[in-house]
């Protein structure tokens, strides 16, 4: 009934035991006899949880603790004490019990996504709440833009909003393609007028080494080469067949640069940093590290996050990491 709220049914893994519980005001609520039978302990040891939770502070009772009328055995109705999911799941984490881990990992993935997103959690869903989210992000654009170029709104008064709402924009592209694998690299740039010299990239390997070493933020270990292998980086960036590059655009030169550092260990120690600054040094000395207002286009917080994407992810993903990578530079 709507007054009651919505019955949920949970049974535990291994089936011997099934509760229905109510869902109402976005939460889950139990009474104590229910939590009692849910972890599989005496009500005077749920009871002592709960009096320790709200006496360390942990929640405060008015929040988590309601009162819904219930008919007993004896056909009468009682306000019966009832406790929704925080109180639920902060006994669950001070329960010994197996009943109560199978009931955290159970809650903690299905419960809260179905409660607070209105669904269960799955990849088709996740796409449509995406390509949704985008839709309004792209439709709020060209909105402001409009409003813009017809001067209903100055651009002072739209040009920080404008420049949030266009980031995020590009932002939900690029995470929906990713999911999609559906990356595109287009409008890349050919005009390369710069390679790395294996010289030139040592030497700046050591300035940075230096330069760390006397901010006490590494060790003599930085950037020591394990073998031949960085120079065989630099080689490969920069093969050509036929007399043109296998790799032929900026974009993709720096993208397999940092790839190939981070990812291949050329170094002892140092590998994401090395990466990182030959990434930028490339970018720079091809003139292609700056948009056209002279911001970088790859801040630092985005280089370490860049980083240390590449060094964690699947060998088996490089070529769509090489295509998040092209994406990001090529603002």
């Amino acid at each position: 009934m709507e007054n009651k709220g919505e019955i949920f049914i949970y049974q535990a893994e291994d089936g011997t035991s099934q509760l229905e519980v109510r869902l109402k005001e976005e939460t889950i609520w139990m009474n104590l006899n229910q939590i009692t039978s849910l972890f599989g302990r005496d009500k005077s040891v749920i009871s002592r949880h709960i009096k320790n939770i709200f006496t360390e502070g942990e929640l405060i009772k008015e929040a988590v603790v309601a009162f819904f009328a219930t008919t007993g055995t004896d056909n009468k109705k009682y306000n019966v004490e009832y406790f929704n999911l925080d109180m639920i799941l902060s006994i669950g984490y001070r329960v010994n019990s197996k009943r109560g881990t199978q009931f955290r990992i159970w809650a903690t993935k299905t419960l809260n996504d179905h409660i607070i997103k209105g669904y269960s959690l799955n990849e088709k869903r996740l796409q449509q709440e995406n390509a949704k989210k985008l839709y309004q992000l792209q439709q709020t654009l060209e909105f402001i833009q409009s409003s813009v170029n017809n001067k209903q709104l100055s651009v002072n008064e739209t040009s920080g909003l404008l420049q949030v709402i266009t980031d995020y924009t590009r932002t939900f592209i690029l995470l929906n393609q990713y999911d999609t694998d559906a990356l595109k690299t287009s409008h890349l740039h050919k005009k390369i007028t710069y390679e790395i010299q294996y010289e030139e990239a040592v030497a700046a390997v050591e300035q940075l080494k230096k330069n760390l070493i006397f901010l006490k933020e590494t060790t003599d270990l930085f950037g020591k080469q394990r073998d031949e292998s960085f120079k065989g980086i630099l080689q490969n960036i920069v093969q050509t067949f036929d007399g043109k590059y296998l790799y032929p655009t900026i974009e993709e030169q720096a993208a397999h640069l940092l790839y190939f550092t981070v990812k291949n260990h050329p170094f002892v120690d140092g590998n994401k940093r090395t990466g990182a600054l030959l990434f930028i040094w490339f970018l720079q000395r091809n003139k292609h590290l700056l948009r056209q207002n002279g911001e970088a286009k790859i801040n630092d917080n985005a280089l370490v996050a860049l980083a240390l994407l590449v060094a964690q992810s699947d060998p088996a993903q490089k070529e769509i990491m090489i295509k998040l990578i092209i994406n990001l530079i090529n603002k």
